[in-house]
C-alpha cells in the first residue's frame, strides 16, 4: 500500500471490561496499616476493580474485546489481527494474544502479545498503525487486559493500594477523513529496568521455594524514582508529538495521561502547562490499571459525550522497562 500523509490510523470501536468486584480504601484498612486519607492524599485512589478467582487475563480482555467489536459494528471475522498489550499474562508461554483468539474464536489470524509496561497500550497503537498503513493488516484489534492484583503484595503498603484490574480495546483501521493519529513519540531506556519489575518467575531468577517465600513474583517499585523519571519522560514524549504534528499546548482539547497516580498526573500537566480542566482524571475510581488506564479513559470520554469531531486528544504513558510514549491524535 502507497503511504499518504492523508492515511492514518484511527479508532472505530472501542470497548472495556471492569470487574464487578470493588475494593474500596475503607477495605484496605481492614487489610493492611493504611488509612483513606493517607491513601487519597499520596495516590488519589478511592476504589479499585478486584477480577475474580476463576478469571485470566485473557478472560477480561475477551470481554472488552467483543464490546469494542460491538461498538465498531463488527464481527470477529473482520479482524486481520490481534494484538495484546498487558504485563500480567495468562502463561509465559503461549502468549495472552493466542488465548484471547481463541475465546474469540478468532480463526487462524495472527495473534502476539507485546510487553513494554504501563506504555503497552500506546506502543500498541505505534506498532498497528505501521501494520495497517503497510497493508499488512487492513483491521486490527488491540487489546489491553491488566490483573496486576494477582502481581500484588498485599502486605506493603506502599504499592497494594495503588492497583486494580480491568481491560481496554480497539478496532483500529486506516482512514483519510482527517482524524487519526497525528504523530507519535516512543522510547525506552533499559538502564532504568528495576526501578519497576516483578523480579522472579522468568530465566534470570528461576521460580524456586526460596523465590515464592521470598516474594519474588510480586511487583516491585522504586516510587520516589518512578515519580521523577515518569514526569519528566513523559513531558518530554508529549512536547515532541505536538512539535511532530505542528500543534501547539493551546491545540490539546484534553490531556490522557496513564493514571499512575494523582502526583504523577498533576505535575505532568503543570509541567505542560496545560490546564486541570483539560486533564482527564479517573484514577480515584479504578486505581492503576496498567496498560488498561488509557483505552479505559477514551472509552469514558466518548461514552460521557465528551469528544467532539476535531477534538485533539494528547495520548501520554510510562511504565516498566523503563518505557514512554505519547500520540497526538485528533478524534
Amino acid at each position: 500500500m502507497q503511504r499518504s500523509d492523508q492515511k492514518r490510523m484511527k479508532i472505530t470501536g472501542m470497548g472495556v471490561y471492569v470487574p464487578e468486584k470493588i475494593l474500596t480504601n475503607a477495605d484496605l484498612e481492614k487489610m493492611v496499616e493504611t488509612s483513606d486519607e493517607w491513601i487519597v492524599s499520596r495516590t488519589g485512589v478511592r476504589e479499585r476493580h478486584i477480577a475474580r478467582p476463576d478469571q485470566a487475563t485473557s478472560d477480561l480482555g475477551v470481554e472488552a474485546a467483543r464490546a469494542a467489536l460491538t461498538d465498531a459494528g463488527l464481527g470477529i471475522e473482520a479482524i486481520d489481527l490481534i494484538l495484546v498489550a498487558t504485563n500480567t499474562p495468562d502463561t509465559i508461554f503461549p502468549s495472552t494474544a493466542c488465548w484471547i483468539q481463541s475465546g474469540l474464536k478468532a480463526g487462524t489470524i495472527p495473534a502476539f502479545d507485546i510487553s513494554a509496561g504501563c506504555t503497552g497500550f500506546i506502543y500498541g497503537l505505534i506498532i498497528a498503525e505501521g501494520l495497517i498503513r503497510s497493508g499488512t493488516a487492513g483491521r486490527v484489534l488491540l487489546v489491553a487486559p491488566e490483573m496486576l492484583t494477582k502481581v500484588t503484595n498485599w502486605e506493603d503498603r506502599a504499592t497494594c493500594v495503588l492497583f486494580g484490574d480491568a481491560a481496554g480495546a480497539a478496532v483500529l483501521e486506516e482512514t483519510s477523513d482527517g482524524s487519526g493519529m497525528l504523530s507519535h513519540c516512543w522510547k525506552a531506556d533499559g538502564n532504568l529496568a528495576d526501578l519497576l519489575s516483578m523480579p522472579a518467575g522468568g530465566t534470570r531468577i528461576p521460580t524456586t521455594q526460596k523465590t515464592v517465600e521470598e516474594k519474588l513474583h510480586y511487583l516491585q517499585m522504586k516510587g520516589n524514582d518512578v515519580f521523577k523519571h515518569a514526569v519528566k519522560r513523559m513531558g518530554e514524549a508529549a512536547l515532541e508529538s505536538l512539535k511532530k504534528a505542528g500543534l501547539k499546548k493551546e491545540d490539546v482539547t484534553w490531556l490522557i495521561p496513564h493514571q499512575a497516580n494523582i502526583r504523577i498526573i498533576e505535575a505532568t500537566g503543570e509541567r505542560l502547562h496545560i490546564p486541570k480542566e483539560k486533564v482527564f482524571v479517573n484514577i480515584h475510581k479504578y486505581g492503576n490499571v496498567s496498560v488498561a488506564t488509557i483505552p479505559l479513559a477514551i472509552h469514558e470520554l466518548k461514552q460521557g459525550g465528551k469528544l467532539k469531531k476535531g477534538d485533539i486528544l494528547l495520548l501520554d504513558a510510562f511504565g516498566a522497562g523503563f518505557t514512554w510514549a505519547a500520540i497526538a491524535y485528533r478524534w
